[in-house]
């Protein structure tokens, strides 16, 4: 009998929508996507920072999960990304990188302002980044693709999107 209720409480759980877990290979393809809808789009290769939080075992879990998909690079379209993790608290002195993929549970307003002032795009999986104005992007491929753009956020780092992409995300 405990068996099957603990069975029973398994399947509830992975059936229950709100348990879903995120895909970082799917929400890496979407950021590479929105990424080549920029105006003035990088192309070739970029570096993408992944910004993680060392003392959130959920952060350094994601960090990982994203930088396993880049692995050597990630090509999409004319764009191949490659990662560079990074840590939240050094985001003020990150070089080389084009955008940053903040995960989960990394400190948002502080990781938000050090890459205002770097004029870095910031993407990333929760949407609490996007609308505390943190990321300038949140994007969420399961149980559908879904992308969220902060306007502020967005100009005041220079990102400017095409008009056939802005017709396909929600803005705040």
């Amino acid at each position: 009998m405990r068996k099957t209720l603990r069975v029973c409480i398994c399947v509830t759980a992975l059936l229950s929508p709100g348990l879903a877990l995120a895909d970082p290979a799917k929400d890496v393809q979407v950021a590479g996507r929105a990424l080549t809808f920029l105006e003035n789009a990088p192309e070739g290769t970029a570096v993408m920072g992944v910004v993680f939080d060392p003392s959130k075992p959920a952060s350094v879990a994601e960090k990982n999960a994203v930088m396993a998909v880049l692995g050597g690079g990630y090509a999409v379209g004319k764009l191949t990304l490659t990662g560079k993790p990074i840590e939240a608290s050094a985001v003020a002195g990150a070089s080389g990188v084009t955008a940053l993929y903040v995960t989960t549970g990394a400190p948002y307003a502080a990781v938000g302002a050090a890459a205002k002032g770097k004029k870095l795009i910031t993407i990333g999986s929760d949407p609490a980044c996007a609308t505390s104005g943190a990321c300038a992007m949140s994007v969420s491929a399961d149980p559908k693709v879904e992308i969220l753009v902060n306007r502020s956020t967005a100009a005041a780092v220079g990102a400017a999107f095409k008009a056939a992409f802005r017709m396909l995300i929600r803005e705040v």
